[in-house]
């Protein structure tokens, strides 16, 4: 079995170029011009898709964090009515969806409870992305299953063994798994970039991918060059501008350096087989003393 899936227009997997998702989440701060400007980068930059975080608050904010107090752009609000506040209607997603196509690049979601898996039905995205906070809400990856689109999880603050158990639940078939750790940033020691190899050996069919939350561009990179056939960042405009994943977020200039550092990394990979390439015959007829015709 190839380990290879499609997203809309795209194989993502072995021998394909890394698919790498811009991701918007909720950076936007609920207003659709920071949107549309956050989408034109990640076009700019040359993203496959950019994507963003659908959640009914009241079903999937924890019933102890609702009523609790935060200071925010609008004010000294709960922790709800925040949640709230940058959460999009049907008519902004329909914007998006248009101004995504108008732009030639896919959009997709998270999806954090049921509701939301039922209101992005409405909707032609290439997969459903299931995060790591809910990795272990099994009803949830059933649910998500059901709709027969692909899947990508991530696997942020998950040991092994609920990591084999939502893969269980779901099923290996479209599938993308993403290593992950869920720090906002998160320090270089904890990135712990061999995983991409222990989940390529643990899950033979399945591509795997990383969702990185660093400051700065090389893991990513280095991520590629170990396997990952997806890369996901956090897009900003700017990273002084209010919420809580600006810090681990990438501006565009930056995220236009990480594509570029990716696409090189594969370029340089090569296949694996020792040959003398032409540009080294000159070398070799200058320098070598002993010509062996081995």
């Amino acid at each position: 079995m190839a380990r290879e899936i499609k997203l809309g227009n795209r194989m993502v997997g072995d021998g394909h170029p890394a698919y790498v998702i811009a991701e918007i989440g909720i950076n936007h701060n609920g207003d659709m011009d920071i949107v549309k400007g956050m989408i034109d980068a990640a076009v700019h930059a040359g993203a496959d898709a950019v994507k963003f975080q659908k959640r009914t608050p009241e079903v999937c904010t924890p019933p102890e964090q609702q009523k609790q107090m935060r200071e925010t752009p609008w004010g000294y609000i709960t922790y709800l009515d925040y949640r709230y506040k940058v959460e999009f209607n049907e008519e902004q997603y329909r914007e998006i969806d248009r101004y995504s196509r108008e732009k030639g690049i896919a959009w997709m979601a998270s999806v954090w409870d049921e509701p939301s898996v039922d209101f992005l039905e409405k909707f032609d995205t290439p997969a459903y992305k299931v995060p790591s906070a809910s990795l272990t809400d099994l009803p949830l990856l059933k649910y998500v299953r059901k709709t027969g689109k692909p899947m990508i999880i991530s696997t942020g603050m998950s040991t092994m063994e609920q990591i084999h158990k939502a893969v269980n639940v779901i099923g290996t078939e479209n599938l993308i798994i993403m290593h992950c750790t869920s720090t906002y940033p998160c320090e270089p020691e904890e990135l712990n970039l061999k995983m991409i190899e222990t989940l390529r050996r643990e899950f033979p069919n399945n591509p795997i991918g990383y969702s990185g939350h660093e400051v700065g561009l090389v893991p990513s990179a280095v991520a590629v060059a170990l396997g990952a056939s997806s890369v996901e960042r956090h897009l900003t405009l700017d990273r002084a501008m209010w919420g809580s994943d600006q810090a681990a977020s990438v501006e565009p200039g930056g995220f236009e350096k990480l594509i570029k550092y990716i696409r090189v990394t594969e370029s340089a990979l090569g296949d694996g087989v020792k040959k003398v390439y032409e540009s080294e015959k000159g070398s070799m007829k200058k320098l070598r003393r002993v010509v062996s015709d081995d």
